[in-house]
């Protein structure tokens, strides 16, 4: 069987709405998929009914986005099986939906001061039916405007650059709070579900892992498409030293995703699944 743990659908920033997300499930032999989408449940039963109407189960997810505040450094905690709705997932993430809009409204404002002939109305449309505007929809804006040919080029490292290593930010950078990692973790259990540690080698999160385990993680991303053989192994040695379950997926966003990646394309089998759902029947207990 081929299983997809982490995805992206058009409630967060993928431009492919749940039910095109399933029908490419479909033709990839995809039995079992993961919704992620960033900070939110929403869709999620709706997106489980088209499941078992297409022969796919689907579980439902969630990726909070969250902060080692030690470290400086954005932590992403993946949830499955997740209640949607639940009152711990919202009261965490809403706030970070609401500033994350009023953000992007005021990184747009920057750019129209900057002289770029771009709307906020056009952001709004490209947007719809999701949770609010992302920095994705910022930009494909720009491209239709003829400003750049792709979401992650030149032009948004030029307006998005956080001003690391020395560099200048971005003129549309604009710096976001996020929730504390280790609250999103209790969050995802409250809610029923299992908390893994999303992709830490793309931000640097091995050294996190004793303490968000402290606060009840139960499973660490191995295989991602950002991920180095370096990053796997770290990450595989982290499982073990701290029974992790060790889970994997393409976190697929379409053509908005940072590089092209086929939905499946990293399948962790669905002895994985079992394992995370093993450890929903003890969290449960």
């Amino acid at each position: 069987m081929k299983v997809e743990l982490h995805c992206h659908t058009n409630i967060s920033d993928c431009p492919l709405s749940s039910e095109e997300v399933l029908s490419l499930a479909v033709g990839e032999g995809i039995s079992h998929i993961a919704i992620t989408n960033h900070d939110t449940t929403k869709g999620l039963v709706e997106a489980m009914e088209e499941g078992k109407r297409l022969g796919i189960e689907v579980i439902p997810g969630i990726e909070v986005s969250g902060f080692d505040f030690q470290r400086g450094r954005r932590v992403h905690i993946l949830g499955y099986f997740v209640t949607p709705g639940h009152d711990a997932i919202t009261s965490l993430c809403q706030p970070i939906i609401e500033k994350r809009h009023a953000l992007s409204y005021e990184m747009v404002q920057r750019l129209i001061t900057a002289g770029y002939n771009i709307k906020w109305e056009r952001c709004l449309e490209l947007s719809a039916g999701g949770t609010g505007v992302y920095k994705q929809h910022i930009m494909h804006a720009l491209i239709e405007a003829g400003y750049a040919d792709q979401i992650y080029g030149d032009l948004y490292r030029k307006l998005f650059n956080r001003g690391q290593n020395g560099e200048k930010p971005g003129i549309a950078f604009i710096p976001m709070e996020y929730v504390d990692a280790k609250d999103a973790v209790r969050a995802v259990r409250e809610a029923g579900g299992v908390p893994v540690l999303a992709h830490p080698g793309q931000y640097g999160n091995f050294e996190y892992v004793p303490e968000l385990v402290e606060a009840g993680l139960q499973g660490i991303e191995i295989w991602h498409p950002l991920h180095s053989k370096v990053h796997e192994e770290q990450a595989r040695k982290l499982a073990f030293d701290y029974d992790l379950v060790m889970t994997g997926g393409s976190d697929f966003h379409g053509e908005y995703g940072e590089k092209p990646v086929l939905l499946g394309s990293k399948n962790p089998g669905i002895e994985c699944l079992n394992a995370l759902a093993a450890r929903r029947v003890k969290i449960a207990k």
